[in-house]
């Protein structure tokens, strides 16, 4: 169990922040809230205090002799403010202690994560770019808001990502606090990321078809990951059974030739392309118009051919200075014979990284976690193990390496 302190800025996304708590206690970790004097506008006490289980301060004159300035800080693992206005993003990078959250962030000594909230024009304002740009510098990490209403009629930049985006990020530093260097790096700003994530699926008929149990989280976690680390992110999801990150194009697809359709239209002005979608090898010859009805037979034959090779494709004609990323699902009796099959086929396939993991008895389908290796031209550059958001960052931190 990880000690989480949620910081609550004053602005009308305070509600949102609810959901935070119950995600995190959810999770199994403790949280303490600590609101500004303007969230408790928005959210009471009696709010904070029944989600999280904890008395809860917005003061520094209250509970003096435990020194909350002191202790919430440096006892937290993570500290978390969601939202984060233009005036805490300010007064924090100004080194302010003009309340209790504030003074609990100078004296943090674990990983902090601020999530925006605030109108377009604020979030665009040379001063507020400035605050950001300085709390990146010191470690810092700034997600970028999501664009979409925000309060009154007016939409655009400056929404609070979702709960479910920022708790992701928070787990993801909780489990590798190495990670805040990449996340708050931005740096993948001004990049082109596709993502393929998802398994595909074959028509047999109108009602059935050939699938795997691939569920997109570990490409849903990728396009996450890239959207927080600044890139421009297009997911092609085929049949996913998770959320799409906030701020994350979508183009959804059911079979290999829809992927096949939608990564050729779109590789050609990307930066990095992502294969991770589990892209079936086989589909049936032909496709029948209506239910294949049981005739008294004791089974059924289908002829199968194979799919476009996707990854290949796409590697063989890929343009000057584009990162090709492919995975490798396999099954292996050993570590080093599935590091030898995973080389094998970047040889073959021609992409710059291959991200391999071992799928023997549906491990890693539908699960939260993840166990990788990330190889490249020179052998293995990276061994991961751990929450597929995790495995997500290393991953992109492996570009570097190309």
């Amino acid at each position: 169990m990880s000690r989480i302190l949620l910081g609550v800025a004053g602005g009308i996304a305070a509600y949102k922040a609810c959901q935070l708590v119950r995600l995190f206690a959810k999770a199994g970790h403790e949280v303490r809230v600590v609101p500004t004097e303007n969230a408790l506008q928005f959210v009471g006490k009696a709010t904070w205090e029944a989600l999280s289980g904890h008395p809860v301060h917005a003061s520094v004159f209250e509970d003096i002799p435990s020194v909350p300035h002191v202790h919430l800080g440096t006892q937290a693992d993570l500290i978390v403010v969601a939202p984060a206005t233009a005036d805490l993003l300010a007064r924090a990078a100004g080194g302010r202690a003009d309340d209790l959250l504030t003074n609990v962030l100078l004296m943090a000594a674990c990983p902090v994560v601020l999530a925006p909230a605030m109108h377009t024009q604020m979030w665009i304002h040379a001063a507020t770019r400035h605050s950001v740009e300085l709390l990146r510098s010191r470690g810092a990490v700034v997600i970028e808001p999501a664009a979409g209403r925000l309060a009154g009629s007016d939409s655009g930049p400056g929404r609070m990502p979702e709960p479910e985006d920022i708790a992701a990020t928070a787990f993801a530093l909780l489990q590798d606090p190495g990670l805040a260097a990449s996340c708050g790096s931005l740096d993948l700003s001004g990049k082109r990321v596709i993502v393929s994530a998802g398994g595909t699926r074959e028509a047999i008929d109108p009602v059935r078809f050939l699938a795997n149990s691939s569920s997109g989280k570990m490409g849903v976690s990728l396009a996450r990951a890239a959207k927080i680390r600044g890139a421009d992110v297009t997911l092609i999801g085929a049949n996913l059974q998770v959320e799409i990150p906030a701020g994350v194009e979508h183009v959804a697809v059911r079979s290999t030739a829809e992927l096949a359709d939608a990564a050729f239209s779109l590789a050609g002005m990307a930066d990095v392309v992502i294969m991770a979608a589990a892209v079936a090898d086989f589909t049936p010859s032909a496709t029948a118009d209506s239910k294949i009805k049981k005739n008294g037979s004791k089974g059924l034959c289908l002829e199968l051919v194979q799919t476009t090779d996707v990854l290949r494709e796409l590697s063989a004609n890929r343009p000057p200075g584009q990162i090709i990323v492919g995975f490798a699902a396999e099954t292996a009796s050993s570590e080093d014979e599935l590091v030898e099959l995973g080389t094998a086929k970047l040889t073959r396939k021609g992409c710059q990284l291959l991200v391999v993991n071992d799928v023997g008895g549906g491990k890693t389908f539908g699960s939260d976690s993840n166990s990788v290796w990330i190889l490249g031209a020179e052998g293995v550059l990276n061994r991961v193990s751990s929450s597929k958001d995790v495995v997500a960052h290393r991953i992109l931190d492996a570009l570097k390496e190309v």
